[in-house]
């Protein structure tokens, strides 16, 4: 922005984001609780989960209701989670933050994009340990598509890098299963990842992987030590428990492009669509052929929260990146000059 652009006005531009940003997040608090069950973000009018009282206009003011009602339901006096105002204000100081580091410019348009689907995503995936497609697919077209007006060399670091994330994730959760037998990623991390690299492009995807993979190894042993497990608690009613250890999944035979006498032009073909289509591994099944649900272990944490972590830092801190690491460094952390 012009820099004798009046102060005052500045001041209040940056207000009104700010709250733009508390209005947005109380939207997105009802993306974290409808999403995950495919319910719809539009209908019906936000209520309280525990009794179904509907809320009107003024208990839907972000922030300022929650303190006012002393963070209970008006109609039943159950307490309001405190996750609703942390995400409204999450979201208005990320607002704030991104008008920092990029002042009033078209970056600014995909940072905030960007930030309003980074949080939901970070909530649920910490409470039901997924990453929706029906966030992560658009967030990667509207990544590709908002590098467009910055020129070509920018759509095609955008394109790059949703290309590259995505396959490396997806050759890294396959050679994960090869050489545990299990599920080493969640299925939606290698979406998040190429969603990260269409907005940040392919430069940052290095940067991304180092930075979540530490800080997230980091906390989880930490969690370990002090609470016996390094990820969130997911509860599962005894009845759906299973009463035997599921069967070990196999992958299925399109994937075994590695088999001896395989011809070339076989393995040429099976690899590509292996790794654009094909399910890995195959889900456990009872034996009614229905899926086991899959229940996290004691030192399993979800991963996209660390993603999302390490994609906000190189977004907002990259000039301070560039500044304290030595030049090397800062270079594969964030692809920065």
């Amino acid at each position: 922005m012009d820099p004798e652009f009046p102060p005052f006005l500045m001041t209040l531009l940056a207000v009104w984001l700010f709250i733009l940003g508390l209005c947005v997040g109380s939207f997105l608090n009802v993306v974290v609780a409808r999403v995950p069950h495919g319910q719809s973000i539009v209908k019906p009018r936000s209520r309280c989960p525990k009794c179904g009282h509907t809320l009107s206009w003024y208990e839907n003011i972000p922030l300022l209701s929650w303190l006012a009602l002393r963070g209970r339901c008006r109609g039943c006096k159950s307490p309001i989670s405190i996750r609703y105002p942390l995400v409204e204000l999450l979201t208005g100081l990320l607002f704030l933050a991104c008008l920092r580091r990029f002042d009033w410019s078209w970056e600014l348009v995909a940072a905030l994009v960007l930030i309003t689907l980074l949080v939901p995503l970070t909530f649920i995936d910490l409470e039901h340990w997924i990453l929706p497609f029906s966030l992560t697919v658009p967030g990667i077209i509207a990544g590709v598509a908002l590098a467009v007006p910055r020129g070509m060399e920018a759509l095609r670091d955008a394109a790059i890098g949703a290309a590259v994330g995505f396959l490396a994730f997806r050759l890294m959760e396959y050679l994960g299963w090869k050489l545990f037998r299990k599920e080493a990623l969640g299925g939606g991390d290698k979406f998040l990842v190429a969603m990260l690299g269409a907005f940040l492009t392919w430069k940052a995807l290095l940067g991304i992987l180092f930075l979540s993979s530490l800080q997230g190894a980091v906390v989880g042993v930490l969690l370990i030590a002090l609470t016996g497990r390094a990820g969130p608690r997911t509860e599962v009613p005894e009845s759906e428990e299973p009463e035997k250890e599921a069967p070990e999944p196999e992958l299925t035979m399109t994937w075994e492009f590695t088999k001896p006498g395989l011809p070339l032009w076989r393995r040429l073909v099976l690899v590509p669509w292996c790794l654009l289509f094909q399910p890995i591994p195959d889900e456990p099944k009872d034996e009614a052929g229905e899926e086991i649900d899959w229940v996290p272990g004691t030192t399993n944490i979800p991963f996209g929260p660390w993603l999302a972590l390490a994609g906000l830092e190189i977004l907002l801190l990259a000039p301070w990146l560039s500044r304290v690491l030595p030049p090397q460094l800062a270079l594969l952390l964030g692809g920065l000059p």
